[in-house]
């Protein structure tokens, strides 16, 4: 979880707070320095002291953000002891409890994502093929054995999908179904049984 506001934090973390606040609410080429100090209530000189730039901040506060968005993903998807079912369980529950803390996250990560693609995937580490995942080598076994002809590209778009479009569509469907936030959460937690068997379904699907 990113850390929250509190009194007792240094001068910096401080600014890191302000800074996440307003570059996920924002995007880094419409943040201003001047906007991060408002949003933190120090000077810019302070900024400047510590940080330096907007891009020295930026560069930082995405980087923390990258990896908890990414935080184990690498291992777990190239984890040989558990099967291809089991990885796609342990994604979406990753993820979900990971986006029910930062809700926010799904927002910054898609424009950052869509702005440098390349430059997103390096940071949180995921800029290797993926032919060299292992949990590739377990599709591949997959589709020989049951004769699947679906591209595993679906599968891996359903999964990510289905557990962040609800976390960035989270507003309009709360203010339609009149839903309260323990609500909403609690149905993002059902969500963690529900989708996994989705995609099941969807591989047992040969055509």
């Amino acid at each position: 979880m990113l850390p929250s506001s509190d009194s007792t934090i240094s001068t910096e973390e401080k600014i890191k707070l302000a800074a996440r606040t307003v570059f996920m609410r924002k995007g880094y080429a419409a943040t201003r320095t001047r906007d991060i100090a408002e949003e933190s209530g120090l000077n810019l000189a302070l900024i400047n002291y510590y940080f330096r730039s907007k891009e020295n901040l930026f560069n930082i506060v995405m980087l923390e953000i990258c990896q908890l968005f990414a935080s184990n993903v690498k291992e777990l998807l190239n984890n040989p002891e558990t099967t291809l079912d089991q990885k796609i369980e342990q994604l979406v529950h990753h993820y979900i409890d990971m986006l029910l803390s930062n809700p926010s996250i799904p927002f910054f990560i898609l424009n950052e994502a869509h702005t440098s693609p390349d430059i997103f995937l390096s940071r949180i580490g995921m800029d290797g093929e993926m032919e060299e995942l292992y949990i590739v080598k377990q599709w591949k076994e997959l589709v020989n054995e049951k004769e699947i002809t679906i591209q595993p590209l679906h599968i891996i778009l359903n999964t990510i999908s289905m557990t962040v479009f609800p976390f960035a569509a989270a507003p309009i469907v709360r203010a339609k179904s009149n839903l309260s936030t323990d609500s909403y959460q609690q149905l993002m937690e059902e969500r963690k049984i529900m989708i996994p068997k989705w995609i099941s379904m969807m591989l047992s699907n040969k055509k």
